[in-house]
C-alpha cells in the first residue's frame, strides 16, 4: 500500500471514531515541509458540514491518534489543519521493506490491455525532429504502464498508404521510366532488390512533394498512382513493398539509437482490409449521410460548446481518407487485441481529428461501451527564437542529424574525462549521455507545452539535465564498488541520524505515489521531477556524510544500504524513461 494511502486510512479511522465522515481523512504530502511532513485538511470541510469550529474538529481527531507510536508529531493548528510527522522507526522500517522490492511497494492493479499508438512516421521520409516527442513520450508511457503490471502493446502506425506513396511512385517513374514496375503488361517475377536506396528516397519524396505544388499534371498523376496502388496494381504494389521494407529497416536503426522500440510495425495499409467492414457498419447503423457528393458522419453531441464538423468518410471521388483509415485501424485493434484502453500519442494539432474518430467509432460500436480512447497530445520543440526547430538554412532538421549533433557534443565533453579512457567506451558513453540529454530536455516539460531545444543546457552536468541524473547514479555505483573492495556491505537501514537523511528517506517513500500520478496524468515530467528530487537530496546527503570512513560500522552499513536503495530507484525510474546509465562518466 502507498504510504500516503496508509496514512489516509489511519486518519480516516480517527475521523470516523470521532463521529465524522471517514472520507474527510485524506492525507497529503505537506506543502510546508518546514512545519510537518504530511497534512490533512479534512476538518476545514467538516466544519461546513457539522457546523463546528474546524480547529475543534481537528483537535478531536488528533486526540484519537495521540497514542499512535507511528507518529513522532501530531497537532491541530489554526485554522484547522492536522499536521503529522512519522516516527523515525517507521521511516526506517519502510526503507527496509522497500529494499529489494522491484515494484517499489506499488499496490497491485487490475491488469488492463492497453494499445499505445506512437511514432507515426511516414514511409519514404526521413525522421525529423517533429517525430522525437511522439516516440519518446509514447515509449515512456508504454514502459510505465508495463511496470505497473498492465499488458501493453506498442504500435508505430506507419503512414504507408496515402498520397505520399503516389508521389514517390510518380517521381521514380519520371526519373526511371524503364523500370519494370511501371510496365502494366509485365507478368514475371519482380527483382528481390529495391530499385532505389533509402538515401535516394530521402531526396525523392521532398522533390516530388515540391513538384506537385506547381505541376498540376504531376499532382494528378500522383493521385492516380495512389488510387491504383490502393486498388492492387501489381507493379505498384511490388514497388511499394520494396519501399516499405527499406524504410522500416532505416526507421528501426534510428529508433534503436533513441532506445525506442515497438511491438508492432503496422501501418495504414494493414487497416485497408477493414475499411469495407467499417463502411458496412456505418451503413447498417444509418450513420452515413451524403454531403456535396461525399459521405460523412455527424459526430456532434448535444453538450458540445463549440461546433463539431461532421467526419468525412468517403471523398466525392470515392477515395478513402485518413479518418477512414483510422477507423479501420481501430477495428483491427479491437478485433485482434480487444484492448481496454487505446492511447494515441499524437501532437496537439490532431485533437479535433481524433475526437471525431473516437466519437465515430463509439457511435458505430467499433469500440465497446467501456473502451477508453485517449488522445495524449503534446506541444512542439522550438528553437531559441521560439519557433519550430529548424536547420540553419531554414529546413526541417532530420532526427538523425540532431542525434549526431547531440552525441558529438556529448563526446567532446566525455573525451575530457580521465575516468573513461577507451575511445570505444567514450563513444558509448557519449551516445548514452546524448540520448539522456535529449529525453530529459524534452520530458521534463509537461507534454502539452512547447519547449526550447538548447543543446548546451541539456548537456550540462548540473541542473535539471539527463547527464546530472546519470552522474548521480554513477556516483552511487562508485561508492558501492569501493565499499565492496574494502569488504563493506549494505546492512539494515537504521532510523535517520539527521534531518538530511530523514528527508532523503521521505523522498524515497514518495516514488510510488509519483509513478501513479505520472500514469493517471500520462505525464512523464512527473517521473523527471521525482528523479530530480531524489538526486538533489542524495547529493546533499553524500556531501555531508563521509560514508566509507564512518567509524560507526552499523551506521556506515546503513548508509550503504540507503545508497543502494537510492541508486536502484534512480535506475528504475531512468529505465522507465528509456535512459541507460553508463558504468563510468
Amino acid at each position: 500500500m502507498l504510504l500516503r494511502q496508509m496514512l489516509t486510512d489511519i486518519v480516516s479511522d480517527a475521523f470516523e471514531k470521532a463521529g465524522y465522515r471517514r472520507d474527510l481523512g485524506t492525507v497529503t504530502v505537506s506543502d510546508r515541509p518546514d512545519l510537518c511532513q504530511f497534512q490533512c485538511n479534512g476538518a476545514m470541510s467538516a466544519a461546513k458540514i457539522y457546523k463546528k469550529s474546524p480547529l475543534a474538529i481537528a483537535a478531536e481527531v488528533v486526540s484519537r491518534l495521540k497514542d499512535d507510536t507511528r507518529f513522532s508529531m501530531l497537532e491541530a493548528v489554526k485554522p484547522g489543519f492536522i499536521n503529522l510527522n512519522l516516527s523515525d522507526s517507521l521511516i526506517s522500517k519502510i526503507m527496509n521493506d522497500m529494499t529489494g522490492d522491484s515494484r517499489l511497494k506499488l499496490p497491485s492493479m487490475a491488469p488492463l490491455t492497453i494499445v499505445v499508438d506512437y511514432g507515426g512516421p511516414n514511409l519514404a521520409k526521413p525522421l525529423h525532429v517533429g517525430h522525437l516527442r511522439s516516440a519518446i513520450i509514447g515509449d515512456c508511457l508504454k514502459r510505465l504502464a508495463r511496470f505497473l503490471g498492465h499488458n501493453v502493446l506498442g504500435d508505430v502506425h506507419l503512414g504507408d498508404w496515402g498520397l505520399q506513396m503516389g508521389l514517390v511512385i510518380s517521381e521514380v517513374k519520371r526519373l526511371k521510366p524503364d523500370l519494370i514496375y511501371f510496365d502494366p503488361d509485365f507478368t514475371g517475377e519482380y527483382p528481390a532488390e529495391a530499385p532505389v536506396t533509402v538515401e535516394e528516397l530521402n531526396e525523392i519524396y521532398p522533390n516530388a512533394s515540391k513538384r506537385a505544388k506547381t505541376d498540376e499534371a504531376f499532382a494528378e498523376e500522383a493521385a492516380r498512382a495512389t488510387f491504383e496502388l490502393q486498388n492492387g496494381r501489381r507493379g505498384y504494389v511490388a514497388f511499394w513493398k520494396h519501399l516499405r521494407n527499406s524504410s522500416v529497416e532505416d526507421l528501426k536503426r534510428n529508433y534503436q539509437v533513441l532506445g525506442v522500440d515497438f511491438d508492432y510495425w503496422y501501418g495504414e495499409s494493414d487497416a485497408e482490409p477493414y475499411i469495407p467492414k467499417v463502411i458496412n457498419i456505418l451503413k447498417e447503423r444509418n450513420l452515413l449521410t451524403e454531403s456535396e457528393g461525399a459521405m460523412v458522419v455527424d459526430v456532434s453531441l448535444p453538450g458540445d460548446r463549440e461546433p463539431m464538423p461532421p467526419m468525412l468518410i468517403v471523398k466525392s471521388n470515392g477515395g478513402d481518407i485518413y479518418g477512414t483509415t483510422d477507423l479501420g485501424t481501430l477495428l483491427q485493434r479491437m478485433t485482434d487485441w480487444h484492448p481496454d484502453e487505446l492511447w494515441y500519442v499524437v501532437d496537439n494539432r490532431q485533437a479535433l481529428h481524433l475526437k471525431q474518430v473516437f466519437r465515430c467509432a463509439s457511435l458505430a460500436g467499433i469500440t465497446g461501451e467501456n473502451t477508453v480512447c485517449t488522445h495524449i497530445g503534446f506541444g512542439t520543440m522550438n528553437g531559441k527564437d521560439g519557433k519550430p526547430y529548424k536547420t540553419r538554412d531554414g529546413g526541417v532538421m532530420r532526427l538523425s542529424d540532431m542525434i549526431d549533433i547531440v552525441t558529438k557534443n556529448a563526446y567532446e565533453r566525455t573525451a575530457q574525462s580521465e575516468i573513461v579512457e577507451d575511445d570505444i567506451q567514450k563513444a558509448g558513453v557519449a551516445r548514452m549521455v546524448g540520448v539522456a540529454a535529449m529525453k530529459i530536455g524534452d520530458m521534463i516539460n509537461h507534454r502539452t507545452k512547447d519547449y526550447i531545444f538548447d543543446i548546451d543546457r541539456f548537456l550540462a552536468s548540473d541542473g535539471k539535465t539527463g547527464p546530472y541524473l546519470q552522474y548521480t547514479a554513477v556516483r552511487i555505483q562508485s561508492v558501492l564498488s569501493k565499499a565492496s573492495e574494502l569488504g563493506f556491505h549494505p546492512g539494515e537501514i537504521l532510523p535517520p541520524a539527521s534531518d538530511l537523511e530523514r528527508n532523503l528517506m521521505l523522498t524515497l517513500t514518495n516514488v510510488s505515489d509519483g509513478l501513479l500520478r505520472a500514469y493517471y496524468d500520462k505525464a512523464p515530467n512527473v517521473i523527471c521531477e521525482t528523479l530530480f528530487d531524489i538526486a538533489g537530496i542524495f547529493n546533499k546527503f553524500y556531501a555531508e556524510n563521509k560514508i566509507l570512513t564512518c567509524p560507526d560500522a552499523p551506521r556506515r552499513d546503513s548508509w550503504l544500504a540507503l545508497c543502494s536503495l537510492t541508486g536502484s530507484m534512480i535506475k528504475t525510474l531512468l529505465s522507465i524513461l528509456g535512459i541507460e546509465v553508463p558504468d563510468r562518466m
